[in-house]
């Protein structure tokens, strides 16, 4: 509860945030005035604020919160199963195809479906990443933990090399490149939020299902097939379903680091490790955290857009070493 009333000051103070001034107060007054019943009790909006707030920032704040969630959900079935602290979305190699997918269409100037061919592209590479890495570590139908982790970094440094050579030989096109590898929320529209929210939505709610799963995984696969458990089919699922938000989320972001990791850590240290509790609680951290990090990119050199990923990483890096030196945390 308290996770879920984080988020909706979050939106509220977010899209409070911006180059024109609005008040938090007028913020939660226009959004609230789209809830039928609550609507009742305030005056209309002026016009122009209200078209801010609601075409603009709105979207923008959606799509990160939405961005955010499949990041932390990933991140925590991705520890789950390789049982590794280290672990996360990236690590199975999507985020490296998603970029190649993103860079390659920019190089090559496809435009098949106008502004959403980059995150098509993204999408489906970032997918037939994990089927690669998927592919390269199946030894005799079994998945084991220790190939598959070694396969994801094999598959991600060949993808990255060839996403360097692009952006090497890249001319004026670099500049969309580096942006987009970078990560980013710009120009956000209601558009990106439907195209990614039925894969986030059915991929988050499926990986739920196998939350009794993943607790038992936590004993070994050993044990968790022992009380009765189809530890191989569940790995496939669950790494498959994970690649498929983490790909929705990037096509529309571009390579944001360190959700994923630091997410699902922090959320294990306040809530446990019970994955019952545990997926929807990185879902709305992961939420909450990508909404703030969005908006301090926009605050902090007004009104210049940083790059999200910058944000993230400046938070994550010292969070992750304090996590490294805090002797009572275990996994």
């Amino acid at each position: 509860m308290i996770l879920i009333l984080g988020l909706c000051g979050t939106v509220i103070a977010s899209t409070a945030i911006g180059s024109a001034e609005i008040s938090p107060f007028l913020s939660a007054k226009v959004l609230l005035n789209q809830i039928p019943l609550a609507g009742k009790l305030f005056s209309e909006t002026p016009g122009p604020v209200k078209s801010i707030i609601l075409q603009v920032r709105l979207p923008r704040v959606i799509t990160g919160a939405l961005v955010g969630a499949s990041l932390g959900v990933a991140g925590t079935t991705i520890q789950g199963i390789f049982r590794n602290p280290m672990a996360e979305p990236y690590t199975v190699g999507v985020s490296a195809g998603a970029s190649l997918g993103a860079v390659s269409s920019i190089a090559l100037g496809l435009s098949f479906f106008g502004m959403y061919t980059i995150p098509f592209m993204s999408f489906l590479f970032g997918l037939g990443a994990i089927l690669l890495v998927y592919n390269v570590a199946k030894v005799k139908g079994r998945l084991p933990i220790g190939v598959l982790l070694l396969a994801g970094i094999a598959v991600s440094l060949f993808l990255s090399s060839i996403v360097r050579m692009l952006m090497y030989t890249a001319g004026e096109e670099l500049h969309g490149m580096v942006f987009w590898v970078m990560g980013g929320l710009w120009a956000r529209n209601w558009t990106h939020v439907f195209m990614i929210l039925p894969f986030i939505s059915v991929g988050s709610g499926v990986i739920y299902y196998y939350s009794r799963g993943l607790n038992a995984m936590l004993l070994g696969e050993e044990q968790a097939q022992q009380l009765g458990h189809n530890v191989e089919k569940m790995k496939k699922i669950l790494l498959i379903l994970s690649a498929l938000i983490t790909s929705a989320a990037v096509s529309v972001s571009g390579i944001i680091g360190f959700v994923g990791l630091i997410i699902p850590h922090i959320m294990r240290i306040l809530i446990g490790s019970d994955h019952r509790i545990l997926i929807p609680a990185s879902a709305l951290g992961g939420g909450i955290f990508l909404v703030w990090a969005d908006a301090v990119s926009r605050a902090m050199l007004a009104p210049i857009d940083l790059p999200v990923g910058i944000i993230t990483a400046m938070a994550g890096g010292p969070f992750f070493i304090y996590l490294l030196r805090r002797e009572k945390y275990s996994f």
